[in-house]
């Protein structure tokens, strides 16, 4: 029987370790199976799902033990190089010096970025019904070329635009920037760490727009937007209002749908990776990364927010190893 399993980020990110974990030493015999440490460090988008696989991974191989833990993608992908921690977890593209430098990466499941505002925003209705273009997202978060609301459109209370971004390298960010033709640097706002520091600024001030990972904006088991956040639909084709065909945003299934068909712009729809060195691909890794692409483990993907590989993409993964 398939037993669904659901993150509670409040209760995981308690959890969030601190320091970085010793690099892994494994052994495998018939008796006792694999026995070792993986540690693993990186992106919040990633971090509450690869919880729940290390959990489930050690009630088959009881001796391995997991050091997890969040603190963005450029965090996740400096320790992995620098031969800190065994696995990086990277929410954005690799760049060509981290290839270089032995960056070996295994995608693992797929999500979004998505623009954020208050729900209690004096125009929350009216911003669901015209959106965003790409291009006023633009104006709003790399040219600052609004101040007020009412410079987007005059229907818009005339009050000024609170932008916020992320301080840490995040790989939201950088897919964000992407969408907008920018690196993370280019975008301009009061800067928040983490993805739920991110989230909570928004839902504290009325007038505020950012930006979060998916799971940081709905809630998981009403499948609706949490309280105080709502998305910013994207107005794709720049005609003035949300068309049906553009219109995923209500629940989370509807929009990860949306991700998995490529109806959703990527970027910010984005590949979630697990990077290790090229010269450690050990036994240990190896199995838990076909752990992780295995069906049953991929299946708890959709429930929580993710989109799975499909089988293609999947395979492609596993030939890697």
């Amino acid at each position: 029987m398939h037993i669904r399993k659901y993150l509670s980020y409040n209760l995981l990110l308690l959890f969030i370790a601190v320091s970085c974990a010793p690099k892994v030493k494994e052994g495998y015999d018939e008796k006792t199976g694999f026995i070792g440490t993986i540690s693993i460090s990186g992106a919040f988008a990633l971090y509450p799902i690869v919880v729940l696989w290390s959990e489930d991974f050690k009630k088959i191989h009881p001796n391995v033990r997991f050091n997890i833990s969040a603190g963005g993608a450029g965090k996740g992908i400096s320790d992995v190089l620098s031969n800190m921690v065994d696995i990086g977890l990277v929410s954005r593209d690799l760049h060509e010096q981290e290839l270089a430098r032995g960056a070996f990466p295994v995608h693992v499941a797929k999500d979004a970025v998505v623009g954020t505002f208050n729900k209690v925003h004096p125009n929350h209705d009216l911003l669901l019904q015209r959106g965003l273009t790409q291009e006023e997202l633009i104006g709003v978060f790399v040219e600052k070329k609004y101040r007020l609301w009412s410079d987007i459109d005059a229907r818009f209370v005339k009050e000024p635009i609170e932008v916020y971004v992320r301080s840490d390298a995040a790989g939201a960010a950088e897919t964000w920037a992407k969408f907008l033709g920018e690196r993370q640097e280019g975008l301009k706002g009061v800067g928040i760490f983490g993805d739920p520091g991110l989230a909570q600024a928004i839902k504290d001030k009325p007038l505020a727009i950012g930006f979060n990972n998916i799971n940081y904006v709905f809630d998981l088991k009403s499948k609706s937007t949490a309280q105080g956040i709502a998305v910013v639909p994207i107005d794709i084709n720049a005609d003035g209002r949300i068309a049906a065909e553009e219109n995923f945003y209500d629940n989370l299934d509807s929009l990860t749908s949306a991700v998995a068909t490529n109806r959703y712009p990527s970027p910010p729809a984005r590949d979630l990776t697990f990077v290790i060195r090229s010269d450690k691909r050990t036994k240990l890794l190896s199995e838990f990364i076909r752990f992780v692409l295995d069906k049953q483990q991929q299946g708890y993907l959709l429930e929580n927010g993710y989109v799975p590989l499909n089988e293609e993409l999947k395979e492609k993964e596993l030939k890697k190893l």
